[in-house]
């Protein structure tokens, strides 16, 4: 489908054909991205592993991420860290469940998630339950996500940029200011720590980590470190949170999957063990649920959208240079070519074939392929099976007010992310494990 407004010529591709072949195949010619007018506030879009062009600067972000932020080993220095803050989720939820208090489940997990990504990079907390600062904090990363998502009349009529006429240019540049703020206070107190040698404590954080990096030939600016961040604050809180609260709204609303998934964690961890990042390999219905959740919910329903460089032929239909290319990965999902069933949540569908979310198979690529595909995938991977495992092992759920979950609203909120449209409000209930 092609769509023509102002000076963007728009392609929307919904096949995994077509995706491949743009993905893929042509994957340098679409390697850039149209960058929204807000994302240029404090210069951002030179910076931002997101949204910049390939080139060296992007290249080195790049290895940066995938050696010292999300390999393998990188992630299992930190799990500890990110186990104590689903601990503090399970607190938060049994001291609700003590009082019978409805929880809106997707607000605490969006706490869970931010405080997890946070102590990953700078050990800290960035929000609590209690502190006016820490709910800004949350309330800036959402209007963050939503400003970015939201369609911009100077992004279609470049001639108005200068008079930001919507004014999504100043609203990010204030949301840029107070994030970079916080970020360049922990990061200075770090280095100033260090170079007074008056903090003896060793963190295996990311920071820590990148202030070290001269060691490793990627050395970073200061500009480079703040801003990359950011971007990993933004983007990986969004998309992981609303993910995880996605998959409790499908669990509860499909109570046999949900006692599916909570048999095979009981015959699979011990009573008295705690549930770690080891553990989900030996879980393939969780991993089932998430991929299925995925598949029907995608974090970023369009991702984020590439260009094109070149005129370039895709199927005999020639793409312009400089055509913004949207690839529909919501569309894909539930397509019945290719789904059997494709609106029913059936996680066994992930048990009867071989087919990941790493950007090989092309009917599912929830966080992208090729060059550009999401470098916090590994993150994420972790992040949500541990939070669901915890929260599914540990409690039984039902609805809030007596709902039963043919009635739960579903809808989707569209922008740059997938959210629910409606809280999930839920009740929590102890299980004792004997």
């Amino acid at each position: 489908m092609t769509l023509k407004i102002g000076s963007i010529t728009t392609i929307v591709i919904s096949s995994p054909q077509l995706a491949k072949q743009v993905l893929h195949e042509n994957g340098p010619v679409f390697s850039s991205r149209t960058i929204p007018h807000s994302v240029h506030a404090l210069d951002h879009h030179k910076y931002s592993i997101v949204f910049m062009h390939p080139s060296p600067k992007w290249r080195k972000l790049r290895r940066v991420c995938a050696t010292k932020i999300f390999s393998p080993q990188a992630l299992d220095s930190t799990q500890i860290l990110r186990q104590q803050k689903v601990h503090k989720l399970l607190d938060f939820v049994e001291e609700r469940c003590k009082k019978g208090e409805v929880l809106d489940i997707g607000e605490a997990i969006f706490t869970t998630t931010l405080n997890s990504i946070s102590t990953t990079l700078f050990s800290m907390d960035l929000s609590n339950s209690t502190s006016e600062e820490s709910q800004e904090n949350k309330n800036i990363i959402r209007a963050m996500m939503e400003e970015a998502g939201r369609p911009n009349v100077a992004d279609f009529f470049p001639i108005l940029r200068p008079l930001d006429p919507q004014r999504s240019f100043a609203r990010m540049s204030n949301y840029f200011k107070k994030m970079f703020k916080i970020i360049d206070g922990i990061t200075e107190e770090r280095m100033c720590s260090r170079l007074l040698e008056t903090d003896s404590k060793v963190y295996k954080d990311v920071l820590d980590s990148l202030i070290n990096i001269e060691e490793t030939g990627y050395q970073l600016s200061h500009n480079e470190m703040l801003h990359l961040f950011l971007d990993l604050l933004v983007a990986g809180i969004d998309t992981t949170s609303n993910t995880v609260e996605w998959i409790m709204a499908e669990l509860l609303r499909n109570p046999d999957k949900m006692e599916k998934a909570r048999k095979e964690l009981s015959q699979t961890i011990d009573k008295d063990a705690i549930i770690e990042e080891s553990h989900i390999l030996k879980l393939p219905f969780l991993q089932a649920v998430v991929k299925e959740t995925l598949r029907l919910h995608p974090p970023a329903p369009f991702l984020v959208p590439h260009k094109c460089d070149e005129m370039v032929s895709i199927s005999s239909f020639n793409v312009p240079k400089n055509a913004q290319v949207l690839v529909n990965v919501w569309a894909m999902g539930r397509d019945p070519a290719i789904w059997e069933n494709p609106e029913m949540f059936m996680p066994e569908r992930f048990l009867e074939r071989e087919i990941d979310f790493k950007g090989h198979d092309f009917e599912f690529i929830p966080f992208g392929a090729g060059k550009r595909i999401c470098p916090g995938l590994p993150f994420a991977h972790r992040t949500m099976h541990l939070m669901v495992a915890s929260l599914v092992h540990n409690f039984e759920w039902k609805l809030a007010d007596g709902l039963m979950p043919e009635h739960m609203n579903m809808k989707e909120q569209y922008g740059l992310t997938l959210k629910k449209a409606q809280p999930l409000l839920v009740q929590a209930i102890a299980i004792t494990h004997i």
